[in-house]
C-alpha cells in the first residue's frame, strides 16, 4: 500500500486534495461557532407559580407533593426543591446512562396527574434544563421614565428580529406590564359590591366569544362577539352594575385604572441612566460571531436615528471571546508552524521540512471533517485542542521524513529511499500514534460538571492524529521520492550548504558528546538507574508534602466584575436601592481613577446596576462593570486588584445578610460549600451558625454566607369564635384578604408580544399598615360585612424566605470564598471535615457533605484514577503486541514517571500551581513520551536481528535515533510555546495543561536517550541471569 502510493503520485495528490476540499467545506458550512460548548442536559426542572403564597405554604402544597409523586421513578439520581415566596422550583438530576427525555416524559405524566394543587396555582412547567446560549446584550439607556425606555427597547427588539441572522431576542431588566384596577373600600360599601363581584363583571364583559356559524344560502357566516378589553379606556367602559332607574355603573366610576407595570419594583441603571436590555441568543447552527456582528452593525446604523436622550450600545459580548480564541489559535499556529518549519529546515533539508510541515493543515482539515459527526462546534475548548496537538501532529511525519533522509545516503534512487524509509518505521510510528490516542481518550469520560468541557479535546486530537498518520504513510513518501540522493547533489545554494554543514556538524556533535556520555551511563548502569529513581522520589516527596500547592480549579480573572448584595428579607426597596447607588458611586470612582495612558480612556468600560427582581424580591441588588481585556490595555491592574479596592471603598453595609464579589471565569461552584440535611429547621439554623463561626477562624476564608435567611415577618390569621358564629371559615377569610391585598387576577391578555395580567385590588394607600388589615371588611354569608379585627386574630411570626430540600429532607448550605493563592485547599478541607464529624455527634439525625468544588474534585479524581489504569493497560497492550514481549513494553514505559517530573519542574519554572488541567496534561503526556522510546527500542531490536552485538546495537541506536527523538520533542515544545506566554483571559486555565505537555516531553527526551538504553541492558542482564532466551526483536511491518 505504502509502495503503491509512493509510486503513484497522482493518487497521493488526489487524496491530499480530497481531504483539503472536504475539510474546508465542513468548516465553512457545517461547523457553528460558539463560546463554550453546548452539551445535553442531565437536569429536569419543574416550576410552579403560586403568587402571594408564603414559602412554607409553597413547600407543603406544591414542592412536597411533586417530590412524593416522582420519588420512586427509575433513572433519578437526586431531587432538589426550592420553595420561595410565590413559587416552587424542583430540580431533578438524571442518573448517567438514562435518556433525560424519557425520564422527562415520566415526570411530566406523574406531575400532571397531581390533582391536589391549590386552585390559584398555575399549571406546572416541566422542562429540560437548557443552557441558553446568550451571545450579546443590547442596552437602551435613557434620561426618560421606565415606560418610554421599555417602549423604545421593544421597538429595537422587533427591528433586531427582522435581521436574518437573529432568531431569538428577549427583553430583560424591565418589569412586566400590568393593568391595575384599584377600588377603595368606601366605593365598594357605597354600591354594595365586593371585589369578587367586580372581578366577575369584568370577566363576563371583557371577552371575545365565538357563537358558531350562520348557514345562509350564500354560504357559512361566522358569528362572534368581540368585547375583549386591551387598554385602559376599554376597561373604563365596562358596566359593573345597572341601577333600577336604568343608569349604568361603570368601572371608571368606582376604580382607579392604571395601565403600567407590576407592583414588584425593578430598577436597572446602565452608566447611571434608566435602562432596558435586549438579550440576543444563538439558536441551532448559528455562529456567535455572525449574530454579534449583525447586532453591532445594526447599532452602528441606528446611531443617527436614536431619539435625543437615548443611548443605544451593547454589553456582554461573548463573541469577542471566540474571536480572541480564534486569533490566539491562528497566531499560535502560525508562530508554532514557522518555528517548526525553521527547526526542521536546519536539521533536515528545506524540501523535507516543507512536506512534513504540510501535514499540519492536512491533519487539521481531517478534524474539521470529523467534527460535525460528533456534534462538536468551534469553541474555546475545541480550539484549545488544536493548539495542543499542533506540535504532536508532525511527530510521525518527522520520524518518517528523517528516516527517508537517512536512506538517501545508501539508496539507489529517491523512490527506493522513500519506500524503504517509510516501511522501516511504519510499525513503530503507527503504534506511537495509537498510544497517543489511548492517552487522550480518557478525557472523554471524566465525571463532574466540567467533564463535558474536557470531552471536547480528545474529539479534536484523535482525528488530527489519525489523519496525520494517513498523510505520513500515503502522501509524504510520494513527494519525498523526488529528492536527489546525496551522491547526486551538484550545484547547491548557500542555504543548502549552510544546512548541510549544520546537519553534518550536528551528527559530529552526537558522536563527540552524546555517545561518550551514553557509554559512561552504560558502564555504570545500576548507578545511573538508581540515580534517576532517586531524583523521581525527591520530586514526588516535594509534591505530596504540600510544598507544591495543588489547586483544583485556579482563579482566572474575568473581564466582568460583579458585586451582589442581599439585605434581610422584607427590606424596603428604597433602602436596597440606596446601598446599590452607593456601590455604583464607588465603581464610578474607580472608573475615573484608572485611565489607560495608551488610549486616554478608563479601563472600566460600562457599569450596570440592578435593584430588585421579578418575583417581588426587594432585598437584593447587584452592580457589574466591564473592563478592557488584558491584551488591549497597558495598565497592569487586573480585575482581582479592582475587586480588592472596590471592596475597601464600599466598606461594610449595616445589616446586610451577604455581600459577595466575583471577578473570575469558569466558576461553576463555591470553593467551600457545606451541605447539611435535617428534618428540623431549628437544628439547621443552630448548626449553620456554628459552621459559619468556624469558617471565620480561617484567615484566608471570606464572603461566608448561608442559605437560611431570617425571612420576612408574617402575620397568621386565626379565626375567632365570633367569626365561626357568623358562619365564616378560615378559607373564606383568607381568600377575601388575598383578593383585597395581593389582588385578584381577573384576566391574562395577550397584547402584541406581551402577556399582561389584569389585577383587581384595594388602593396601595389602604393596604400599607396592620390597622388597614384589621379594618378590611369581610362579607358574611347573610349579606352583611364586618371588619377583620372582629372575626379574626393576627398572630405575629417569622417565615423563612426560602426552604431548600434535597431528596425530601430540608437542607441548608454554608458557602464561602477562599484566597486560593495563600491557601492549601487539601489541608483546609480535611480540617473542616474533622470539625463537622465531631460537631454532628451532638445532633443525631443530621448529616453533612462537602459539596461545591470538593464534590467536583471527588468526581473528577475518581474517574481520573480509572483513566490512569486504563491508559497504562492500553499502552502496555499496544506495545506488547508488536514487540511480542512482556518485558520490552516496560522498558519503553519506564520514561513515563520522568515525564511527570518534567511537568512538575515546568510548573516551578513558570511559577504556577498544579491544577486539574496540569493532571490532564500529564495524562495526555503518557501517550506522547512513549513514542520516542518506542522508536529507540525498535531500532535496537532491528540491529540485533541483523546480527549486530547487543552493546554495539544499543550505542548505534542511540546515535542514529538521536536526531528524530530530539526533533519530535522540540517541535512539540515549540508548537506549544506561543500558548505558554499567552496573555488572554480565556487561555489562562488552559496553560497548565500546555506546561505539563511541553516541559514533560522536553525532560522525558533527555531521559529517553540515556535511561532507555540503560534499562534495555539491565533487562537483558536479568533475562540472562534467569536463562531466558531473547525473543521478538523486530517489530513486524505493517
Amino acid at each position: 500500500m505504502i509502495a503503491w502510493f509512493a509510486r503513484n503520485h497522482v493518487a497521493a495528490n488526489l487524496l491530499l486534495i480530497t481531504i483539503l476540499i472536504l475539510g474546508l467545506f465542513s468548516l465553512s458550512v457545517r461547523i457553528p461557532v460558539e463560546v463554550f460548548p453546548s452539551f445535553a442536559s442531565d437536569r429536569i426542572n419543574v416550576n410552579v407559580s403560586l403568587r402571594g403564597a408564603t414559602p412554607e405554604d409553597v413547600e407543603k402544597s406544591i414542592s412536597i407533593r411533586i417530590e412524593e409523586a416522582i420519588q420512586d421513578l427509575e433513572g433519578i439520581k437526586q431531587i432538589a426543591s426550592r420553595s420561595s415566596e410565590g413559587s416552587s422550583a424542583v430540580n431533578i438530576e438524571v442518573e448517567s446512562g438514562y435518556d433525560a427525555r424519557e425520564v422527562l416524559a415520566d415526570i411530566k405524566s406523574r406531575v400532571d396527574s397531581i390533582n391536589t394543587f391549590p386552585s390559584d396555582a398555575e399549571k406546572p412547567v416541566v422542562s429540560l434544563a437548557t443552557r441558553k446560549r446568550e451571545v450579546i446584550s443590547v442596552s437602551v439607556a435613557s434620561i426618560y421614565g421606565e415606560k418610554e425606555t421599555r417602549e423604545y427597547a421593544e421597538k429595537v427588539r422587533d427591528e433586531l428580529l427582522k435581521i436574518s441572522e437573529i432568531t431569538q431576542a428577549e427583553l430583560s431588566g424591565v418589569r412586566n406590564y400590568e393593568v391595575s384596577i384599584e377600588i377603595p373600600q368606601d366605593k365598594l360599601q357605597q354600591y354594595n359590591l365586593t371585589i369578587s363581584q367586580v372581578s366577575a363583571a369584568i370577566n363576563n364583559s371583557s371577552t371575545d366569544v365565538s357563537a358558531g356559524n350562520l348557514r345562509t344560502e350564500g354560504g357559512d357566516v361566522l358569528l362572534l362577539s368581540k368585547g375583549q378589553a386591551y387598554r385602559k379606556n376599554e376597561f373604563s367602559d365596562i358596566a359593573i352594575k345597572t341601577h333600577t332607574d336604568g343608569s349604568i355603573l361603570r368601572l371608571s366610576d368606582i376604580a382607579l385604572i392604571t395601565d403600567a407595570f407590576e407592583e414588584t419594583p425593578v430598577r436597572t441603571r446602565f452608566n447611571g441612566k434608566q435602562a432596558a436590555f435586549i438579550d440576543i441568543y444563538r439558536i441551532g447552527p448559528q455562529s456567535a460571531i455572525d449574530v454579534a456582528d449583525a447586532v453591532k452593525n445594526y447599532i452602528d446604523e441606528q446611531q443617527g436615528n436614536v431619539p435625543v436622550g437615548v443611548e443605544l450600545s451593547y454589553w456582554d459580548d461573548d463573541s469577542q471571546i471566540v474571536k480572541n480564541r480564534i486569533a490566539t489559535l491562528t497566531t499560535s499556529a502560525l508562530q508554532g508552524g514557522i518555528l517548526v518549519l525553521a527547526l526542521l529546515s536546519l536539521f533536515l533539508r528545506p524540501s523535507i521540512a516543507f512536506w512534513v510541515f504540510i501535514g499540519i493543515p492536512i491533519s487539521f482539515m481531517g478534524a474539521f471533517i470529523a467534527m460535525p459527526f460528533f456534534g462538536i462546534t468551534l469553541n474555546v475548548m475545541s480550539l484549545f485542542g488544536f493548539i495542543l496537538v499542533l506540535g504532536i501532529v508532525v511527530d510521525d511525519a518527522i520520524v518518517t521524513g528523517e528516516n527517508i533522509y537517512t536512506h538517501l545516503k545508501t539508496a539507489k534512487s529517491g523512490e527506493e529511499a522513500a519506500i524503504r524509509g517509510t516501511e522501516e518505521v511504519a510499525t513503530p510510528v503507527t503504534f506511537g500514534v495509537l498510544t497517543t490516542i489511548a492517552a487522550f481518550l480518557p478525557l472523554a469520560f471524566i465525571e463532574g460538571a466540567r467533564g463535558a468541557l474536557f470531552a471536547q479535546i480528545p474529539v479534536i486530537v484523535i482525528p488530527v492524529l489519525l489523519f496525520s498518520l494517513i498523510e505520513s504513510k500515503f502522501v509524504l513518501p510520494s513527494h519525498l521520492k523526488h529528492l536527489k540522493l546525496r551522491s547526486q547533489k551538484t550545484k547547491t545554494s548557500k542555504f543548502s550548504q549552510l544546512q548541510q554543514r549544520f546537519a553534518d556538524g550536528f551528527e559530529n556533535t552526537i558522536l563527540r558528546y552524546y555517545q561518550p556520555l551514553l557509554k559512561k551511563a552504560i558502564n555504570f548502569k545500576t548507578a545511573t538507574f538508581f540515580g534517576f529513581v532517586g531524583v523521581f522520589l525527591i520530586i514526588i516527596t516535594l509534591v505530596m508534602s504540600g510544598w507544591t500547592k495543588f489547586i483544583f480549579f485556579p482563579r482566572i480573572p474575568s473581564e466582568t466584575v460583579r458585586a451582589s448584595l442581599t439585605l434581610p428579607a422584607g427590606s424596603p426597596f428604597e433602602v436596597t436601592n440606596k446601598h446599590i447607588l452607593k456601590m455604583t458611586e464607588k465603581a464610578e470612582e474607580l472608573r475615573e481613577k484608572y485611565i489607560d495612558e495608551a488610549t486616554n480612556e478608563s479601563i472600566i468600560i460600562n457599569i450596570l446596576a440592578t435593584t430588585g427582581g421579578r418575583g417581588g424580591t426587594t432585598n437584593q441588588g447587584s452592580v457589574r462593570f466591564e473592563i478592557t481585556p488584558p491584551e488591549s490595555r497597558s495598565l497592569s491592574i487586573g480585575s482581582t486588584q479592582l475587586v480588592r479596592e472596590w471592596r475597601e471603598l464600599i466598606g461594610p453595609i449595616p445589616g446586610a445578610e451577604s455581600m459577595t464579589f466575583r471577578a473570575e471565569i469558569g466558576r461553576s461552584s463555591d470553593p467551600i460549600q457545606v451541605q447539611l440535611k435535617a428534618s428540623s429547621l431549628d437544628s439547621l439554623k443552630e448548626i449553620t451558625d456554628k459552621v459559619k463561626i468556624r469558617l471565620a477562624t480561617y484567615p484566608t476564608v471570606f464572603d461566608i454566607e448561608d442559605s437560611l435567611s431570617d425571612g420576612k415577618e408574617e402575620l397568621q390569621i386565626e379565626l375567632t369564635e365570633q367569626g365561626k358564629a357568623l358562619g365564616l371559615t378560615r378559607v373564606s377569610i383568607s381568600n377575601e384578604v388575598r383578593r383585597s391585598f395581593f389582588g385578584s387576577q381577573v384576566q391574562r391578555i395577550q397584547r402584541g408580544r406581551d402577556d399582561v395580567r389584569v389585577m383587581v385590588r384595594l388602593p396601595l394607600s389602604e393596604r400599607r399598615t396592620t390597622a388597614d388589615l384589621e379594618n378590611i371588611l369581610i362579607g358574611t354569608p347573610n349579606g352583611g360585612s364586618v371588619p377583620l379585627a372582629h372575626v379574626a386574630r393576627l398572630i405575629p411570626g417569622k417565615s423563612p424566605s426560602t426552604i431548600s430540600r434535597i431528596d425530601r429532607y430540608r437542607t441548608a448550605n454554608v458557602s464561602a470564598d477562599v484566597d486560593k493563592e495563600n491557601t492549601n485547599m487539601t489541608i483546609l478541607q480535611a480540617d473542616l471535615k474533622t470539625y463537622l464529624d465531631e460537631l454532628l455527634l451532638q445532633y443525631p439525625g443530621v448529616s453533612h457533605s462537602l459539596e461545591g468544588e470538593a464534590k467536583e474534585q471527588r468526581e473528577s479524581f475518581g474517574s481520573l484514577a480509572w483513566a490512569l489504569v486504563f491508559v497504562f493497560f492500553i499502552i502496555y497492550a499496544l506495545l506488547a503486541i508488536p514487540f511480542k514481549s512482556y518485558l520490552q513494553p516496560i522498558i519503553v514505559m519506564s520514561v513515563i514517571p520522568f515525564g511527570m517530573i518534567g511537568a512538575v519542574i515546568g510548573h516551578w519554572i513558570m511559577g504556577m500551581e498544579l491544577t486539574i488541567m496540569s493532571l490532564l496534561g500529564m495524562l495526555a503526556l503518557i501517550g506522547v513520551v512513549v513514542n520516542d522510546s518506542l522508536v529507540l527500542v525498535d531500532f535496537i531490536n532491528k540491529k540485533r536481528a541483523e546480527g549486530i552485538k547487543l552493546m554495539e546495537a544499543v550505542l548505534t541506536a542511540g546515535a542514529s535515533r538521536f536526531r528524530p527523538v530530539m526533533l519530535t520533542s522540540l517541535t512539540t515544545f515549540i508548537g506549544l510555546m506561543p500558548l505558554l506566554f499567552e496573555q488572554s483571559t480565556q487561555a489562562q486555565f488552559l496553560i497548565p495543561m500546555a506546561v505539563s505537555l511541553g516541559f514533560g516531553i522536553l525532560f522525558a527526551t533527555f531521559i529517553t536517550l540515556i535511561l532507555v538504553p540503560v534499562n534495555y541492558l539491565l533487562v537483558e542482564q536479568i533475562k540472562a541471569f534467569f536463562g531466558v532466551k531473547p525473543t521478538g526483536y523486530v517489530l513486524e511491518q505493517v
